[in-house]
């Protein structure tokens, strides 16, 4: 590839309408230690006032409202993870705050369950007191954080001057010193890389199966011939395995510093699970395949969080890809939503996530091809040229597309 051209050509189209964003500012106006909590706060508000709703129509708005608050936390937390840590940990950082969704899986419906039998408490139904008390307790939560989080290694108290210039020069290292303020063209280099869409089809195809068995594991246990009650308690294994499963491959991944390789393992387990659904009827087996496909696709949400982060050069740029790659990819719970009919085998529902799972599996074969095939001609032409990383200053601003770039596999 014709590096320096590719280079001129960006630069040549910024010119001397390049919008560049002093980094200086841009720490005192992006803020995580101020964003993350006052998103956590307006979604525990809105999840507080949605127990004084009393019409369907007053909840669907208040619903559209959650939403609204939550979109940015998921997307923030891995950004801001990436600011702290290099490509090769932020895997396991990943998987470490997504285990909370699998223990939030395990014990929200028994937690629901529970905190239902408070009907007719101060004149509330079972429902509202679900929405008031973990509203409360998530307001409670990002009033702490707002005093606990901090920014920017570059601006942390608790590091030691001597510390702190060794975090900053890694992560330097590490990014190969890309650009680090703010340009309109790093969000158009996320928007128009065709290897963003490619990490939205792998994400997409993980989150619709993810989504399935966070609604629907406690119906399908049910229809394994258990009571609700019964079906409860039993949905708390999978998820509590799948959170440990999750850590595991979190760390495995940034051991091996691989990420491709966990994830088509991981949706083969899952498949094999799925397969297990579909084709059993005694309780017992099929009880298994949920298992095998709760534990199987939980970890790789985090993996692949990590490889698509790690992937976009440049701090704009990965951002964006972020943004859309988590944006984009929860639409997968319109159709996790629907799938599931026809009880109580569920052939619509399993098959449809097993196809999903086989998507992600393709993808990420191609994009492991990908990435190793750039990755060699990035090799091949820093020989022909004597490129080393004393040029880094000569790529500063073309993200990944630098040729002293690698891509993880």
């Amino acid at each position: 590839m014709h590096w320096q051209r590719f280079r001129r050509t960006f630069l040549s189209l910024s010119g001397r309408h390049r919008s560049h964003f002093p980094r200086n500012i841009a720490l005192k106006l992006f803020r995580p230690s101020r964003w993350i909590p006052t998103i956590m706060l307006a979604w525990g508000l809105v999840m507080t006032l949605m127990s004084l709703c009393h019409t369907y129509e007053g909840l669907i708005i208040a619903r559209v409202f959650l939403g609204l608050t939550e979109a940015g936390l998921f997307p923030g937390i891995t950004y801001y993870i990436s600011l702290w840590y290099p490509r090769k940990e932020q895997a396991k950082r990943v998987a470490i705050f997504f285990s909370a969704a699998t223990i939030a899986g395990a014990f929200g419906g028994l937690l629901a369950y529970g905190i239902e039998r408070m009907e007719g408490i101060a004149g509330l139904h079972g429902w509202q007191w679900i929405f008031c008390l973990e509203g409360i307790v998530t307001v409670l939560v990002a009033f702490a954080s707002y005093f606990m989080m901090h920014d920017y290694p570059q601006t942390a108290s608790f590091l030691k001057e001597s510390e702190r210039e060794h975090v900053v020069q890694m992560l330097k290292d590490d990014s190969n010193n890309l650009a680090t303020h703010f340009d309109m063209k790093f969000v158009w280099q996320a928007m128009s890389d065709y290897k963003t869409y490619v990490q939205i089809g792998i994400y997409i195809g993980l989150l619709i199966p993810v989504y399935a068995i966070a609604l629907f594991t406690p119906t399908i246990v049910n229809e394994l011939h258990f009571t609700a009650a019964q079906a409860q308690l039993l949905t708390i294994p999978p998820f509590v395995i799948g959170c440990f499963a999750t850590i595991l491959v979190g760390i495995l991944s940034d051991k091996y510093h691989i990420r491709g390789p966990f994830i088509v393992g991981c949706c083969l387990v899952s498949l094999i699970g799925y397969l297990v659904l579909y084709t059993q009827t005694r309780p017992g087996v099929a009880y298994f395949g949920a298992i095998l496909a709760a534990v199987g696709v939980y970890p790789t949400i985090a993996v692949d969080l990590a490889w698509a982060g790690g992937n976009a050069g440049g701090d704009v740029k990965r951002g964006v890809v972020l943004a859309m790659v988590i944006g984009i990819g929860n639409l997968g719970g319109i159709c996790s939503s629907f799938v599931y009919i026809h009880p109580p085998r569920f052939h619509v529902g399993h098959g449809t996530i097993m196809g999903w799972l086989g998507l992600s599996i393709l993808l990420s074969l191609f994009a492991m091809w990908d990435y190793n095939r750039i990755n060699k001609q990035k090799d091949l032409y820093c020989d022909q040229e004597g490129i080393d990383h004393s040029h880094h200053h000569k790529f500063t601003e073309v993200g990944d597309d630098s040729p002293l770039f690698r891509y993880t596999l």
